[in-house]
């Protein structure tokens, strides 16, 4: 598969986070070229303060091997907040695709400043969806980033 083909099952997740009600911000953990992890934000369907979408898809992914970790790419829709770029971090995951920063711009330079590749794709899709949501559920978009 391709980054494109990776990309597209990204925001697959998101999509499905938003015909859920939720947020529409979609990730997925891809180990070796095989997907081993896939989530969406569940803040609002499973009542959680931490379930944004890369935290989703990395629990999904269950226990790992540190050495898996540190040879994975995430794949995520939006910039990875402080929260979610902490976990990238603490277990090492060398690579993240972004599919769109204008909506959110996380903590991109912190990511590249420890060394890790990070990669924005300018997705308008992923803008468009974001832009969608923050437009009906603005109050629910700003309780997600902590406004």
């Amino acid at each position: 598969m391709t980054t494109a083909d990776y990309y597209r099952e990204t925001l697959a997740e998101a999509q499905k986070g938003y015909n859920e009600g939720g947020i529409p911000i979609g990730s997925i953990l891809v180990h070796k070229d095989k997907i081993i992890g896939r989530g969406h934000n569940k803040r609002v369907q499973d009542g959680s303060v931490i379930l944004h979408g890369e935290m989703d898809a990395l629990e999904n992914a269950g226990r790992q091997p540190a050495a898996v970790y540190r040879e994975c790419v995430l794949y995520t829709t939006l910039s990875p907040c402080p929260m979610c770029s902490g976990t990238i971090l603490l277990y090492g995951i060398p690579k993240v695709v972004i599919g769109e920063n204008r909506t959110f711009m996380g903590e991109e330079e912190l990511l590249k400043s420890r060394g890790v590749d990070v990669q924005v794709l300018n997705d308008e899709d992923s803008y468009q969806l974001m832009q969608k949501f923050i437009a009906e559920k603005p109050s629910l978009w700003n309780e997600d980033i902590g406004v």
